[in-house]
C-alpha cells in the first residue's frame, strides 16, 4: 500500500500507525504489517501487509479499530492510499 500524506504530516502517519499497528499484528492471520518511509520523503510510506487468506484480511478490514483509523486518515493522507495486490509468487 502507497500513502502520502500532507505536506509536513508524514508524523501523523508514524503516530497513527504505531497507535494501531499492536491491535492488528495481533489479529487472526495477520503474518505482516510493517510501514516503511520511502527514503528523502518524510510524506511517503509503504505499509506491507501480509495475511494467511484473503478471508482474513477481508475481517481485518471491518474491524472497528480500522473504521475508527479510516475516518482519522483523511486528516493527514493528501488521497487515499494505493493499494497494491502482490502475486504470492516472485519473479525471479
Amino acid at each position: 500500500m502507497m500513502i502520502t500524506t500532507q505536506p509536513g504530516l508524514g508524523h501523523r502517519q508514524v503516530e497513527a500507525f504505531e497507535r494501531l499497528a499492536p491491535t492488528v499484528r495481533a489479529e487472526p492471520g495477520c503474518l505482516q504489517y510493517d510501514l516503511h518511509r520511502v527514503a528523502d520523503d518524510p510524506d511517503r510510506f509503504v505499509l506491507l501487509e501480509e495475511w494467511a487468506s484473503r478471508e482474513a484480511l477481508a475481517a481485518h478490514d471491518v474491524t472497528p479499530h480500522m473504521i475508527e483509523a479510516g475516518t482519522a486518515n483523511p486528516s493527514f493522507r493528501a488521497a487515499p492510499a494505493q493499494v497494491l495486490e502482490l502475486s504470492p509468487d516472485p519473479v525471479a
